[in-house]
This record gives structure tokens, C-alpha cells and sequence, in this order.
């Protein structure tokens, strides 16, 4: 596990600027696993009803517990989805200095045309991108060739070769194929080749799974460092806080498909507002603390038939009657936050219902 630092340590951006356009702009989507199976229909709502901004030069960072839906989140965000999957609500909007798309409702080719170019994907196994069979160089080929202008092959390889130098990779790499690569050495070259057309969104799910610490420092220290050279914002998703507190500027959580809790890095670790942020933020060990950590009581809902109210209700220290019921709104809770949580705002609680704050465990 990476050491935990100061939380939100070079932020560029805590807390958005409403005078500057987001390059991101996330309203209301819901995306859900449409499955019918035997003549039963289901719907697993992976994504539901989630709003976020993102913008230039911002680090995003997405967290919660396996079975969250932060994948199938950033897929949706990406257009990487594939049936089950399904967008059945909302809107997924790009600005790339002046050139506007909308993901749902443009046309197949717009997508097409800025994949790589202006959005790429970091996925969360290296071996998910580059071909077992094939050299490196072939990969860079593939995927960029026909978005960098120039006149020769030649060319091109020149300015991979650029590329592999600023990120501190020897240009030999190009020729080995991936499994001659250790794990490190692959994932670093997954990250020059999400890179190397300079585009000004990237997402990274979960690009430091399975390496060990010593790896992951450096590569984490390779995303901050090509993200602030090209400029790009970027999205950021894990299930480690303390990658969360040492790259993102801000943060969101997520539970069980929903957004819980969001806002700069530093303020939801010093404050968390959320009971489920507050477990996620109390289990990270510190250094010369002995103290013991509690697992989180219970298990996460079953998205195909999720609870009534709150979806963490079954699982919160904290939950009231009113909880079981009605599902707290995502409301602005400071500056540059916001929660869904009736303990965290009390006053959002709806005008009526008996017994609201009446704590369910009493």
C-alpha cells in the first residue's frame, strides 16, 4: 500500500471554477445491466443517477469497495460498453478546447474520431491492451499511427521514441513483445501509449492492481508526471485511498451504484461527512498506530433488487427510520462538496414522516 501523505498534496484545482468550461460534464446517467434469462428480465443498476464535473487539469478520483460500480461508471463515461450494459438515462458530455461531444447522442463516428486523440483509457491490465503475440512497436502502431501527423513511419517512431524518453523508457521496448516485460515495465508502457497522442481527458482504472509497492510508487509518480507535462485532466479510479490522498485533487464516492460523498481530496479526509466515507478513511493503517480496524458490519446490496430509502441503510451505524424509506438527495453540503446522507444533513430530512430521526438500532 502506498504511505499515506498529506491528502490532496499539489492539488491544481480543490474546488471547481464556475467561470471554466469542464471538460467533463456527467448529468443524471444511469447505465444497468439489461439481462433476460429464461424469459426473466433484470436490471442490475450498476449506474444510477450520477452527476459529476470534471475540470482541465484536474485529477478525479473515484473510490469505493469492489462491486461498486466504478468500472462500469468509467466504461459508460468512456463509450466502452457492450451489451448487458446499457445507458438508459442521462447525458455523458465532452469539451475539448471548443470541440463539444455528446457521448449517447452524436453519431457512432464522433466517438470514433476522438478516442486516443483527445480520450484514452489506462485499463486496469496491461495485458487487456497489448497483443501477446505481437512486438510492442505494433501496439503504438495500432492505436496512434493514424491519429499523429507524419510523413513517414520513420516519423512516427521518432516521436514514440520522444515519448518513451520523457517517460524515462528505453526505446527497446518497442521491439520486445509482452510477455519479455515485467508486470511494472508493461503497465508503464500502457500509460506511454494512452499518452502518446497528448489527449486531453485520460481514464486510469485501477492501473497499479496487483504491483507491488515499490512499482506502484513509480508508476503512480509516472501518471502525475506525464498528467502535468501534457496537461490533461484526468479520472482516476481505485479502491486504495492512499492513492486517492497522494494523486487526486478531488474526490468521489461510490456505493452500490450511487454517488455518496464528493470534494477536494483534503477536506474529505480531514471531514468526512458520509458514515461509509468515514469507514473507507478510519480502515487505512498508519505508521506506528496499533490501533484495530473494524470491518464494515454486513455485505454490499444486490444492484438487481437494491434496497428501498438509502442503499447503505442495511449497513450504516448511523441509520434512521427515515433512511429505510427515502433516498437522501445529493445535495451541496459546503464548499465544493456535496452528500447524500440525512445524518451528515439533517435538514433535508422530508417535512412529516414520523419518527425520522429515530435511530434504527434503538
Amino acid at each position: 500500500m502506498t504511505t499515506l501523505t498529506q491528502p490532496g498534496a499539489g492539488a491544481a484545482m480543490a474546488t471547481p471554477d464556475a467561470s471554466v468550461r469542464p471538460v467533463l460534464s456527467v448529468e443524471d446517467l444511469r447505465a444497468y445491466y439489461v439481462l433476460d434469462l429464461f424469459g426473466v428480465k433484470r436490471e442490475v443498476r450498476a449506474v444510477d443517477d450520477i452527476s459529476i464535473r470534471i475540470m482541465p487539469n484536474e485529477i478525479y478520483g473515484i473510490a469505493g469497495e469492489s462491486s461498486s460500480g466504478k468500472t462500469s461508471l468509467i466504461k459508460t463515461i468512456a463509450g466502452a460498453i457492450q451489451p448487458p450494459l446499457t445507458v438508459v438515462g442521462g447525458k455523458v458530455h465532452f469539451d475539448f478546447r471548443g470541440k463539444s461531444i455528446d457521448l449517447y447522442s452524436g453519431a457512432p463516428a464522433d466517438l470514433d474520431a476522438i478516442r486516443w486523440r483527445h480520450l484514452s483509457y489506462i485499463m486496469q491490465g496491461s495485458m487487456n491492451v497489448l497483443n501477446p503475440v505481437r512486438r510492442v512497436r505494433q501496439a503504438f502502431i495500432d492505436f496512434a499511427a493514424r491519429h499523429i501527423a507524419a510523413p513517414s513511419r520513420r516519423a512516427f517512431e521518432e516521436v514514440v521514441v520522444a515519448h518513451l524518453d520523457r517517460l524515462h523508457l528505453s526505446p527497446h521496448v518497442l521491439d520486445a513483445y509482452p510477455h519479455e516485460l515485467s508486470g511494472g515495465m508493461r503497465q508503464r508502457v500502457t500509460i506511454a501509449l494512452a499518452t502518446v497522442c497528448k489527449p486531453e481527458f485520460i481514464i486510469a482504472d485501477e492501473p497499479t492492481t496487483a504491483l507491488d509497492v515499490v512499482v506502484q510508487k513509480r508508476v503512480l509518480a509516472m501518471i502525475r508526471e506525464v498528467q502535468r507535462e501534457i496537461g490533461s485532466s484526468l479520472l482516476f479510479v481505485t479502491h486504495d485511498m492512499s492513492v486517492h490522498a497522494n494523486l487526486c485533487d478531488r474526490l468521489g464516492i461510490m456505493y452500490a451504484g450511487r454517488l455518496v460523498e464528493e470534494g477536494a481530496t483534503s477536506d474529505l479526509f480531514a471531514s468526512p461527512k458520509h458514515p461509509y466515507t468515514q469507514h473507507l478513511i478510519s480502515s487505512l493503517p498508519r505508521i506506528g498506530d496499533r490501533t484495530p480496524r473494524e470491518g464494515l458490519k454486513g455485505t454490499p446490496p444486490n444492484l438487481a433488487d437494491p434496497p428501498p430509502g438509502c442503499r447503505f441503510h442495511p449497513r450504516c451505524p448511523m441509520a434512521m427510520e427515515v433512511c429505510r424509506t427515502v433516498v437522501p438527495p445529493f445535495v451541496t453540503a459546503g464548499k465544493g462538496r456535496r452528500v447524500a446522507c440525512f445524518a451528515a444533513e439533517p435538514e433535508t430530512i422530508p417535512d412529516g414522516i414520523a419518527n425520522a430521526t429515530r435511530s434504527i438500532a434503538a
